[in-house]
């Protein structure tokens, strides 16, 4: 019976502190605002070491990841995490399946229009081949007239697309991209000899050739801000704020540090950059 009594009074105990805890924690978000009330939902493809990948066990780990938990208890909202490809995740944020695209969307101009952008850290690109290719590669037009894999649906896809244009206006034999969903398929096809480079962002072609996989041939390219990325402007300013604070008390830097991740060149206050999208 002194047992019951106990269990009884232990588990009150945890009611009583959870009720202190929603009380001394308010969201910053209200609900109509959000997917779900008290939720903060991210999308996120978990196919880029260092920014978010899946570990062993099977759990969610990267920089990505851990500066979205952080937001979230800095916002008194619960951090969920919806694993899906890149390509439909634009419309999908639309269609107010989430509330956030967390997967270090490259900010543009035309992107700033269909969504609220808030800028939290740095990119570029990289090409890398197999470690014992031949083929010499110092610079992006050394490509010309090669086969070259490529993630679909992404910045680094739309610039490499890009330069490839200027490059065949100038008269060089036009790269044979082959497009894939993630970083991990392209990077298999270039083990299995069918292609002969891929092309992605620098930190996630570090974390492959560290495990012995590829060999860089040039990086640095290209450089953009990457983004979190929102349907709702509301969301969007309490996030930036919430970064503002996690500057303030140094949890973005250990992070950025913990990742070997490249910090937004200003970091005093994070916003909003771009229009957004234009009020229904």
């Amino acid at each position: 019976m002194h047992m019951i009594k106990l269990s009884l009074g232990f588990f009150v105990g945890l009611v009583l502190s959870g009720s202190v805890l929603a009380q001394t924690c308010t969201p910053k978000v209200s609900a109509e605002h959000l997917t779900a009330p008290g939720k903060l939902q991210m999308s996120t493809n978990p196919t880029l070491p260092p920014q978010q990948f899946v570990d062993s066990k099977g759990e969610l780990q990267g920089l990505n990841i851990e500066l979205g938990r952080a937001v979230a208890k800095n916002l008194c909202l619960e951090p969920v995490f919806v694993r899906m490809d890149m390509p439909p995740m634009v419309p999908a944020l639309q269609a107010g399946r989430f509330d956030v695209i967390n997967t270090g969307l490259f900010w543009t101009e035309e992107r700033s229009k269909l969504m609220f952008q808030v800028p939290y850290g740095q990119q570029s690109m990289s090409i890398y081949t197999v470690p014992n290719s031949k083929l010499a590669v110092s610079k992006f037009e050394d490509l010309s007239g090669h086969v070259v894999g490529i993630e679909t649906g992404t910045y680094a896809e739309r610039k490499s697309r890009e330069s490839n244009a200027a490059m065949v206006a100038k008269g060089m034999a036009p790269i044979d991209f082959r497009t894939f969903a993630t970083a991990s398929e392209t990077t298999a096809a270039l083990r299995a000899g069918q292609l002969e480079a891929g092309i992605n962002i620098d930190e996630t072609a570090i974390a492959f050739e560290e495990r012995g996989i590829v060999k860089i041939r040039a990086s640095g390219l290209y450089g953009t801000d990457i983004t979190l990325s929102f349907r709702d402007r509301a969301v969007a300013e309490a996030v930036a704020q919430a970064l503002t604070d996690l500057k303030a008390d140094g949890t973005y830097d250990k992070l950025f540090d913990k990742f070997r991740m490249t910090r937004l060149k200003d970091t005093t206050k994070f916003a909003i950059r771009g229009p957004g999208p234009a009020p229904k």
